[in-house]
């Protein structure tokens, strides 16, 4: 589902990422742990098409990325990848449903089918008697979910999540990761999760560990 080769940024005369290549096939779920500034959250980035590598070549679902220009490239990013961030970033005057419908309406969806949608995945998140609650009026937990409903409600081949559950307590942290594996049995979609919490990266099918822009095994 995704394979990345020989991925290498730089940040001015900072070298971030050295050389990196992976590859995550359909339905896996791998964690990337290492240190502050190692380049987990780049390297996310660059596999979600937030930023370019400077060399190298990233696939995702067989489509190259490297020679999208930016129009096509937010287009497949809206229609193919959700993100999953450790602040929610919720529209603070639209309701829980409404945050969640809104990637699929930049799609140009229908908004019967999109609020449909929309209020099953609240139903699957447990969140459904939510639905008209704006971000203000939910707990930290809730209005996370809320994010990955969101993630999901283009039915994206990928999720990427940068540290999902870093700003939560230690109940809503675990009621995550649970929800993480969850949705993959229920969804078959693959996970790319950047994390310190060494719980979630446990869980993960594989755990690959990134020091000083390189993969260390």
């Amino acid at each position: 589902m995704i394979i990345a080769r020989d991925i290498h940024k730089s940040f001015g005369s900072l070298r971030v990422l050295k050389g990196i290549s992976l590859e995550v096939q359909k339905g896996e779920i791998i964690s990337i742990v290492g240190a502050s500034g190692a380049g987990k959250s780049t390297l996310l980035h660059i596999l979600g098409t937030l930023d370019k590598s400077d060399s190298g070549e990233v696939e995702v679902g067989g489509v190259p990325l490297q020679k999208m220009n930016e129009k096509r490239r937010s287009e497949f990013r809206n229609q193919q990848i959700g993100f999953v961030f450790q602040f929610h970033h919720l529209l603070p005057e639209f309701t829980a449903l409404e945050n969640i419908c809104i990637p699929a309406f930049i799609a140009k969806r229908t908004k019967r089918e999109v609020k449909k949608q929309a209020r099953e995945l609240l139903t699957f998140m447990k969140l459904e008697e939510r639905a008209d609650h704006k971000p203000s009026e939910l707990s930290g937990g809730e209005q996370q979910r809320v994010a990955v409903a969101r993630a999901l409600i283009n039915n994206p081949g990928v999720i990427l999540a940068d540290e999902p559950s870093g700003n939560l307590d230690s109940a809503s942290a675990v009621d995550l990761h649970n929800l993480f594996f969850d949705l993959r049995d229920h969804f078959d979609q693959t996970y790319v999760i950047v994390t310190h919490n060494q719980e979630l990266a446990n869980m993960a099918d594989r755990k690959l560990t990134i020091r000083d822009g390189v993969i260390v095994y």
